[in-house]
């Protein structure tokens, strides 16, 4: 897969493509990232990308010739796919969106992150396919967001990690993880629970799956009328998130 990135600082994504999982996976060639910085197709001393907006008001924008420019040359070099950009007020990037992206390994993307109070509309509206938003708050820039999106499509790339811990992470089943512990067994007075150290595999999958639908239910209560609607949930996890509901304390109490 190919990333393509149009970035005024490119040394932030060595987090991506130095390091762990993404890093193994782009030495085995499951994906390549190209850097291109805007202040490269400018023509003036000051290699400006940036000025005042219309109409007043805080910070700088990012001018939209420099950014086309800089697109045009991403065409050139046989990058053709969507064009991303990151905006808070965009549609959330969720487990389903990620899975999407990384359906087809040989797709390219262009990734566009934007700086200062944000980019020309007129760019955005001519040449930007799908925005993405991390939640609602602002970064100082998009660099860390782009971040984000790499590192959760390469992980679904086949061969990027094991099969098994894929299908385990959060969201792969519409839920929230369980817990995790690993040694020692004891660790400053607080114990491992038990049915991990018990060696009956469907005693300890039942455990999982309970603390899974459990944590769902207290914090992204959401997801589980996702699962319901999808006919995700069995009848011993509607029947455990019953007991759940009448154990839940009530409002004001």
């Amino acid at each position: 897969m190919r990333f393509d990135v149009i970035t005024l600082f490119p040394e932030v994504f060595s987090a991506i493509t130095e390091q762990g999982i993404t890093a193994r996976a782009r030495k085995r060639g499951l994906w390549n990232i190209h850097f291109w910085n805007p202040r490269d197709v400018t023509e003036d001393a000051h290699r400006t990308v940036d000025d005042r907006p219309f109409g007043g008001g805080p910070g700088m924008v990012m001018m939209a010739e420099p950014l086309a420019k800089t697109l045009e040359l991403i065409r050139a070099a046989g990058n053709r796919g969507r064009v991303i950009a990151f905006a808070p007020s965009a549609e959330h990037l969720t487990d389903e969106r990620v899975r999407a992206l990384s359906a087809s390994p040989d797709e390219s993307l262009v990734l566009v992150c934007g700086r200062y109070e944000g980019i020309d509309e007129r760019f955005l509206a001519t040449h930007v396919d799908a925005f993405v938003s991390l939640g609602d708050f602002v970064l100082s820039g998009a660099e860390l967001a782009a971040c984000c999106l790499i590192d959760a499509v390469v992980r679904q790339l086949p061969g990027a990690i094991k099969e098994l811990s894929q299908l385990d992470e959060s969201f792969s089943t519409g839920l929230l993880d369980c817990p995790h512990y690993t040694r020692p067994e004891e660790w400053r007075g607080m114990r491992v629970p038990d049915v991990l150290l018990s060696g009956h595999h469907a005693n300890i999958e039942k455990w999982r799956r309970e603390k899974s639908l459990e944590a769902t239910f207290k914090n992204r209560p959401e997801l589980l009328i996702i699962s319901r609607s999808l006919g995700r949930l069995t009848k011993a996890d509607e029947k455990f998130l019953a007991l759940l509901a009448c154990e839940k304390p009530a409002q004001g109490h």
